[in-house]
Formats: C-alpha cells, sequence, structure tokens
C-alpha cells in the first residue's frame, strides 16, 4: 500500500493538517499500517488515507477505511471527495448529486442508481456519463442511446441491445459502430452489409456468411475482403478469384480450387 507522491497537500495546494481536521480521532501512527483488505471501524493515515488530500487515490482509501463517514462528504467543494464519498455512500442519499457539475461525480452516480433514476441522465452533457448510463441499461430504455451524438456511446449501445434493434444501426455513420453491428448482425440482415462503404465492415460479413453466399463479394474492391471471401467461398465459385489481380487472393483460389480437382480426378483451373 505505497503511494508514489510524498506530498501531502489539499485540493487548494496547501499542507494537510492533520492537527485541524475533525477526523483526527482516527488517525493511525505510521508503524501500524492495517493489512491489505483488513475491515477496520474507522481510520485514515498522512501519505495513505486522507480526505482533504487531493490525491484521489488517498481519498478513496478514506473511505474504503471509514464508509460511515461518506455521506457527510458528499457537498464537499473539491469534486475528487464527492465522487469518492458517492461510492460509498447509502443509495438514498446520492440522488441529489445527479446535477452536479462535474462529470465524475455523475458517472459514480450512472454506475450506482436504480433505473429509475438512471433513465435522467441518458441526455447528460459528458459522453462518459452516457457511456457508464448505457453500460448497465438494457432493451428499449437503450434505444434513446442509439442515436447518440458520440460514436464511442452509440458503441457501447450496438454491443447490449438486443439482435431485434441491431438493424436499425445499420447504417450508422461511424465505420467502428457498423463493424459491431455486423458481428452481431442475425443473418437474415448481414447480405445487406456486403456494399457497406467500409471495407473493415464488409470483412466481417466475409467472415460470417455463409459460403455459398459469398458470391456477392466476389468483385469487392478491398483486396482484403477478397481474401476473406477466397478462403471460404463454395469451390464451385472459385472461377474469378482465381485469376484475381491480387498475388495472395489468386494464390489461396488456385490452392483451393486444385484440392477440389485433385479430390475429384478433375484437371485444376
Amino acid at each position: 500500500m505505497s503511494d508514489d507522491i510524498l506530498e501531502t497537500l489539499d485540493w487548494r495546494g496547501e499542507p494537510v493538517d492533520c492537527a485541524a481536521c475533525a477526523h483526527r480521532d482516527r488517525r493511525l501512527d505510521h508503524g501500524t499500517v492495517p493489512a491489505a483488505g483488513a475491515k477496520l471501524p474507522g481510520r485514515c493515515l498522512l501519505t495513505k488515507a486522507c480526505v482533504h488530500d487531493r490525491y484521489a487515490k488517498r481519498i478513496q482509501r478514506f473511505f474504503e477505511w471509514n464508509p460511515d463517514l461518506s455521506a457527510d462528504h458528499l457537498d464537499h467543494p473539491y469534486f475528487e471527495v464527492r465522487a469518492n464519498a458517492a461510492r460509498f455512500a447509502p443509495i438514498f442519499q446520492i440522488p441529489r448529486l445527479m446535477n452536479d457539475p462535474d462529470e465524475t461525480v455523475r458517472s459514480v452516480l450512472a454506475r450506482r442508481l436504480p433505473r429509475r433514476l438512471l433513465l435522467k441522465l441518458r441526455e447528460d452533457p459528458d459522453r462518459e456519463v452516457r457511456i457508464a448510463v448505457a453500460s448497465r441499461l438494457e432493451d428499449a430504455d437503450l434505444a434513446p442511446l442509439m442515436r447518440d451524438a458520440d460514436c464511442s456511446v452509440r458503441l457501447r449501445v450496438v454491443r447490449r441491445i438486443p439482435d431485434g434493434m441491431l438493424p436499425a444501426m445499420m447504417h450508422d455513420e461511424d465505420p467502428e459502430v457498423r463493424v459491431e453491428v455486423a458481428r452481431r448482425l442475425a443473418m437474415d440482415w448481414l447480405p445487406s452489409l456486403a456494399w457497406d462503404d467500409s471495407p473493415r465492415v464488409r470483412l466481417v460479413v466475409a467472415q460470417r456468411l455463409p459460403p455459398s453466399k459469398l458470391h456477392v463479394l466476389v468483385p469487392d474492391p478491398d483486396w482484403i475482403v477478397r481474401l476473406a471471401v477466397a478462403g471460404r467461398i463454395d469451390t464451385a465459385q472459385l472461377g474469378p478469384l482465381a485469376d484475381d489481380p491480387e498475388e495472395e487472393v489468386r494464390a489461396i483460389a488456385r490452392q483451393r480450387a486444385a484440392g477440389l480437382a485433385i479430390a475429384n480426378d478433375l484437371p485444376p483451373l
């Protein structure tokens, strides 16, 4: 339990004064550092666990050791204190922080609030808060976030929505989101992405479509996609790929065709 930074300054840059602290009765001596995982009724230790220190790790450790004091610090002027207090305070005490000016505090709430209050954070101005919200909501509750302005939020959403909601995100403006759609999309819908603008999306399609349906990707403009097709397509449909302009594509196509010819005692392509 060692912190690299030895200075003990508060959030205003002033030295921490244990003598003036309201919790000085809980102070431990440096020779009595508690063992890892030890459950204590309440302790603090300069440079290790202090609610007045400006370093978040020490503030968090203070509330780990003193969870009974967390509710008393929810209105502290320093956001790190409020955020860490919110992690340990009773759940009924923290809704008043839903409009906290700092996104770190609101992100903590997004990981703890019950569903009925969590829904109100779907329109939070900070994307990290909305990502945290999307990580906990389910099914139809995620629908408004499917059109979130931030692609990182939509990426989290597309990994969590039910399969039946995925077609609504097939035409998302961000290719990363569409790649995730292609990875999860039902096979009935997947061929629609064979003409996607992004070769990364089409590559996923080439890796998932049944071999008998890969012929739609044989003329794909990206050779990596054609390479994937050449390795999976029904051997009877390999013909055009054996003359592909890309050497690696030709090699795989001809190798597979030669194997088929040997198996059926036919002349190679």
